[in-house]
């Protein structure tokens, strides 16, 4: 039994549900496509639209930790190199991306300016985890990149890429009363979490649906409001034993529901044929591996070299690894190519670029590896 738990354990921490629903995805869409193609669609309403509310209200989670005392966000000294890394690590790659699509003569390709600018925290955080000593401040500097570049990416999410004509008389309506809730809650200081979800959640998902905002966004705006103590801890580490708190005990409980959910999302979205290889494909992949690392590199010297403050022990040789762990767009990166293209072979290939896009992992190993080869002995 406690072998299963462990296995469990192993599972949920790593994402690999999410894997493995993204591998039945290409088994199923390639060798049936027809009734992967039927189910996809049953599933896409409910899983995209509904169920991922809830995983980007933990990558929001982890936003709002972040800005807690020690955390990576809670200083402004200590966060800035990081913080213009992360910038940089969105704008080099789609401007890479929009340059290439201009170049081939493909403007209809320009909307998926913003599926390059992906990370995926979970993979992109173990693989980092995996690479590097404990301790050691490669492991943070990815985070807050991570994080921020969830932040940047829920933003761009809401800005451009709208479900339908843009209705900001619907989204306020929505909106307003969500956040007065949500304040009125945390006023209150309530302790379940299910008011802020229900009440104030549905309010939001309401308002973003009917404005043509993507509805997945809906607890973003209510999650800083859920009751927290000012502390941090890494993710995927236990948190010491403190008091109940709305906004910990809403991630604890869904953590492993997430993770389901995530099995679904890969089921419904990555099933793409194999064959789905194209320009798009090429475009996410060259910009994620190559605009990444470049503009996190670059912008971190810049930023050094502006007055601001390297994290101590931390070299450029980690800095480049840290961008190349970080080209790991995969989750962030399909629902963006979902978001960007309609259904047909344009998003096949953009997907399959998302996909792809695992390979960053292996090779940041594989580069670690070789740098420590070449490293003399002390």
């Amino acid at each position: 039994m406690a072998v299963l738990r462990r296995a469990g354990a192993f599972v949920i921490d790593r994402s690999l549900l999410l894997v493995a629903g993204a591998l039945t995805a290409l088994v199923w869409a390639n060798a049936s496509p027809a009734s992967y193609e039927r189910t996809a669609h049953a599933l896409h309403f409910a899983v995209n639209d509904v169920a991922m509310v809830f995983f980007f209200a933990l990558a929001a989670k982890e936003i709002v930790e972040a800005t807690q005392a020690g955390g990576p966000l809670a200083s402004r000294r200590e966060a800035a190199v990081p913080l213009v890394g992360a910038a940089a690590g969105m704008i080099a790659p789609a401007a890479l991306y929009v340059a290439g699509a201009a170049v081939i003569g493909r403007p209809d390709l320009f909307r998926g300016w913003a599926i390059p600018c992906a990370t995926d925290i979970a993979f992109s955080y173990l693989v980092a985890r995996a690479i590097f000593p404990a301790h050691h401040p490669a492991v943070p500097f990815l985070l807050l990149l991570a994080v921020a570049d969830d932040a940047l990416g829920l933003i761009v999410l809401a800005a451009f890429y709208p479900t339908r004509v843009v209705s900001p008389l619907a989204i306020v309506a929505g909106l307003l009363p969500a956040l007065l809730i949500a304040w009125w809650l945390r006023r209150r200081r309530t302790a379940s979490y299910w008011p802020y979800v229900l009440v104030a959640g549905s309010c939001a998902w309401t308002g973003l649906f009917c404005g043509g905002v993507h509805p997945a966004l809906a607890l973003v705006p209510v999650v800083p409001f859920m009751p927290v103590e000012p502390h941090y801890h890494e993710p995927l580490e236990e948190p010491p034993p403190r008091p109940a708190e709305t906004l910990n005990v809403f991630a604890k409980q869904w953590n492993v529901p997430v993770q389901i959910i995530l099995f679904f999302f890969g089921l419904g979205n990555a099933g793409v044929p194999l064959g789905s290889l194209g320009a798009p494909t090429w475009l996410i992949l060259a910009a994620l591996m190559i605009g990444k690392p470049a503009g996190i590199l670059v912008s971190t010297a810049a930023a050094v070299a502006a007055g601001l403050k390297r994290p101590a022990g931390l070299t450029y040789s980690d800095v480049a690894i840290v961008g190349l762990t970080a080209a790991i767009g995969f989750t962030v990166a399909l629902f963006f190519a979902t978001a960007a293209f309609p259904p047909g072979p344009v998003l096949d290939q953009a997907k399959m670029g998302a996909l792809l896009s695992f390979a960053a992992g292996p090779l940041a190993v594989a580069c670690s590896r070789h740098r420590r080869r070449r490293r003399p002995p002390a």
